[in-house]
């Protein structure tokens, strides 16, 4: 065969490699026309399933699918693939970038997604997601449900926990420590009515904690501190994010260490912890005991801040208070003396049906009902309600930040804010119908008059992160406080609560005994024994105040002088030292 001239040869060399490229550009134009382009139907689905992955909007994700894909999987099942995969993933956010153009893999059409994932185990994972497209939508399958997955492959976790940190006592005394599951409690069960307690949680607080990286498995604080404070106690899960195939090995998507928790530190006194629990002596009821000056909580024990009771007399402080701000009362008035008084038409008796009366200061010291009755019509709805409020009825109890308080939502002391009718409102006066209270919130009472009329947060933390950010309460004049530590001097010295004087320093205090109907099988006898509730509110010394004390015991045995009084004076005398 004979050779071309060297001439021709060059000019067909030419045309072969000019042919090509022509028909590169007309391929390329036909691909591009076939797989998309920037701003193509699949790169723009693309973008808003990963957009509506982001916003947890699976409906609209799935109706990005092809028609065999839905047929494949329904949305309930696709939901739940995904919120499976969030769960073994404790996935906090995901954020994707923009979809990268349209290209082919395996003979499909593929759009590229970036995507972080914000987890609270594994951190953060910077990925990518292959969107397969076919016949209109996406092809999905089930490794579409997290980045990173191989087809066939699904998500798996292994979580290392990390040391629970300890609750102490304001000195660093240990209340609790140890493992979540084998939790240790130096002064034995006198720290648990503060700490709380770990346990199993409820369905409802389970699904959270499962997000977070604990196993159903886990104890957790289910009551107390334990529960308030439990993710910083509990701190960070570690571990291993997993792809996890048919056969072979695991492979590792993400991992890192789990993160010690950080202790909480309380404002508690060890010592008067437990004295407080010893005074209730398994009683039902609670004691709660405050520095009378900045208002931190220094004891609570039983039922201190929940199961809130009628306070009964121990409300008259602010019944009194309400009518001298009002000049409807002074502590020399005169008062009849009697058994009991007529109010909107229904009789309000003493205690037990005693006579008493004579000045302000005497009715207040022996609690004479038939005084004070009559004054809740007089200082109104309004005025009294208000008066209560800026004691602190009607909001959670300042234990701790805002966002803890939302999350625990411990109980409130509550008053109605429409009381009703005049008879309602007497009944209010002396503390009874529907005014509720706890021990901490009339020993936030007392504190309250012990530093000079102005309410304190009553606040159970020392770390200032935790502590509430709720401001002191100016709730009445100094004078007017100077007038109440007189009068609850009175009760202590000759009134309702001589029992609860101790020897170091003058308490100032005042009983109450809320009547809450006759005993099971006397409803129908003349003069039934009744339920009772005893209480005392008082702080210590009457001048300069140091400590502030509520008393609760619940179904009590004897009147509050008789029971409460001498509860609180054992403590208030262990805190004096």
């Amino acid at each position: 065969m004979s050779r071309l001239s060297p001439e021709v040869e060059r000019r067909r060399r030419f045309a072969t490699r000019t042919l090509p490229l022509a028909l590169i550009a007309v391929v390329a134009f036909v691909v591009g026309a076939a797989v998309g382009t920037p701003g193509s139907p699949q790169k723009d689905a693309a973008n808003a399933f990963a957009r509506a992955w982001a916003s947890k909007n699976f409906a609209a994700m799935y109706a990005e699918l092809n028609d065999a894909s839905r047929a494949a999987v329904s949305l309930a099942e696709f939901t739940a693939a995904y919120r499976e995969a969030e769960q073994v993933a404790t996935m906090e956010a995901l954020r994707p970038g923009s979809a990268h153009d349209p290209g082919s893999s395996e003979g499909r059409t593929v759009v590229t997604v970036p995507l972080g994932v914000i987890t609270v185990a594994f951190g953060r994972l910077e990925d990518e997601l292959e969107l397969p497209f076919a016949e209109g939508g996406v092809a999905w399958d089930p490794s579409l449900v997290f980045p990173g997955l191989n087809a066939g492959e699904k998500l798996a976790n292994e979580i290392e926990l990390a040391p629970r940190a300890a609750i102490l006592a304001s000195d660093g005394t240990p209340l609790a420590e140890g493992p979540a599951d084998e939790r240790e409690h130096p002064l034995g069960s006198a720290a648990i009515d503060v700490t709380g307690e770990v346990g199993m949680p409820s369905e409802e607080a389970m699904a959270k904690l499962v997000r977070h990286g604990f196993s159903a498995e886990t104890p957790v604080g289910i009551s107390g501190l334990e529960q308030a404070f439990n993710a910083r106690l509990a701190g960070k899960p570690g571990g291993k994010l997993l792809a996890v195939g048919e056969s072979g090995s695991p492979r590792v998507l993400a991992e890192s260490e789990p993160e010690a928790g950080a202790p909480v530190k309380t404002t508690i006194d060890a010592a008067l912890q437990e004295t407080a629990v010893a005074a209730l002596a398994g009683r039902a009821g609670g004691i709660a005991v405050l520095d009378a000056k900045n208002g931190d909580v220094r004891a609570l024990a039983g039922q201190a801040f929940s199961a809130p009771q009628p306070p009964g007399s121990t409300f008259k402080i602010v019944t009194t208070t309400a009518a001298l701000q009002k000049g409807l009362v002074s502590l020399d008035d005169e008062f009849e003396i009697v058994d009991g008084v007529n109010v909107g038409g229904r009789f309000i008796s003493n205690a037990n049906g005693e006579f008493c009366g004579g000045t302000f200061r005497e009715a207040f010291a022996e609690s004479c009902n038939a005084d004070f009755a009559p004054l809740g019509p007089q200082i109104g709805n309004n005025a009294l309600v208000g008066t209560a409020e800026r004691f602190g009825f009607n909001s959670a109890p300042t234990l701790y930040s805002p966002r803890i308080v939302r999350e625990v939502g411990p109980a409130e002391s509550t008053i109605p804010e429409q009381i009703g009718e005049e008879i309602d409102l007497g009944v209010s006066a002396i503390g009874q119908g529907e005014v509720l209270a706890t021990p901490l919130e009339m020993a936030s009472v007392a504190q309250t008059i012990g530093n000079g009329g102005v309410r304190e947060p009553t606040s159970i933390v020392n770390n200032k992160k935790l502590r509430p950010d709720a401001k002191p309460v100016r709730v009445m004049s100094k004078k007017i406080a100077d007038e109440l530590t007189e009068l609850m001097v009175g009760v202590v010295t000759g009134g309702t609560g001589t029992a609860g004087a101790i020897s170091q320093a003058q308490v100032a205090g005042k009983t109450g005994t809320a009547e809450l109907g006759p005993k099971p099988g006397q409803e129908n006898k003349e003069n039934p024994e009744q339920i009772k509730d005893a209480w005392f509110s008082a702080f210590v010394p009457a001048g300069g105040a140091k400590l502030a004390i509520g008393v609760l015991l619940i179904e009590a045995e004897a009147a509050g002088g008789e029971v409460a009084a001498p509860a609180a004076a054992e403590v208030l005398s262990a805190g004096l030292g």
